[in-house]
């Protein structure tokens, strides 16, 4: 799974040829969630307030560039790392 970005100890992950709809998947310490990249809702799992507010605003950035990625992580081609949130 590789690691498309990393920005105040939150890593945000995209999986090779993983299932619809697009999403990433956020991590940050023993919490995990994953967002939709359309509605940049969390789907499933949690974070801690202030991480989650950090993940949804990075994902408005770069929505288009997560859009990107997805379109490579379901044809398995290399990924393309994302600015962190400064």
């Amino acid at each position: 799974m590789p690691r498309i970005s990393e920005f105040y100890g939150i890593a945000i992950y995209m999986y090779y040829r993983d299932h619809a709809p697009p999403h990433f998947h956020a991590i940050y310490g023993e919490h995990e969630a994953t967002v939709n990249i359309n509605s940049l809702e969390i789907e499933d799992g949690s974070l801690p307030r202030n991480a989650r507010k950090l993940v949804l605003e990075w994902a408005g950035l770069h929505q288009q560039a997560l859009t990107n990625n997805w379109a490579l992580a379901t044809a398995a081609d290399p990924l393309v790392p994302i600015p962190p949130l400064d």
